[in-house]
């Protein structure tokens, strides 16, 4: 294994990281919710959900950060190796797999982690098991 130094970004990384962990913390403290990014998506996406303007306040900062953090470095090209069916399975998948464990990464993995919450951290071991098992099977036996 070597690191491609270039691209190794350790401080804006802990930066992003530190950011992560403020706004979430923010979050329940002003709120007393849990940032938990599907949580709040499906409940804006319910009109008579209470807190809906906070709600939308933070995903809005979801999606503008990126741009203002692109005001001011270059960002990495993207690139996208699937197909549109690969990714319309995945993200049902992705849905589907956030229903059924009531919570996403950023619900489970950085709030309730954080909480030293059992049911998080056995959550967030699932995903990453699922994801290791999926690159592993994409990768070694499947050969794409």
């Amino acid at each position: 294994m070597s690191i491609d130094w270039i691209n190794f970004t350790p401080w804006t990384s802990l930066a992003g990281g530190a950011l992560i962990g403020l706004a979430a913390s923010l979050f329940v403290l002003a709120n007393g919710r849990i940032a938990g990014i599907s949580g709040l998506l499906g409940s804006v996406l319910r009109f008579d959900s209470e807190g809906r303007s906070e709600k939308v306040l933070f995903l809005l900062g979801l999606l503008i950060s990126p741009l203002l953090w692109g005001a001011f470095t270059v960002m990495p090209e993207i690139e996208i190796k699937a197909g549109w069916p690969t990714l319309i399975i995945a993200g049902l998948l992705v849905g589907v797999g956030t229903r059924y464990g009531s919570g996403c990464t950023s619900g489970h993995g950085v709030c309730g982690i954080s909480r030293l919450s059992a049911r998080s951290i056995t959550a967030t071991m699932c995903f990453m098991f699922a994801g290791f098992a999926t690159v592993y099977v994409i990768r070694h036996v499947v050969g794409a």
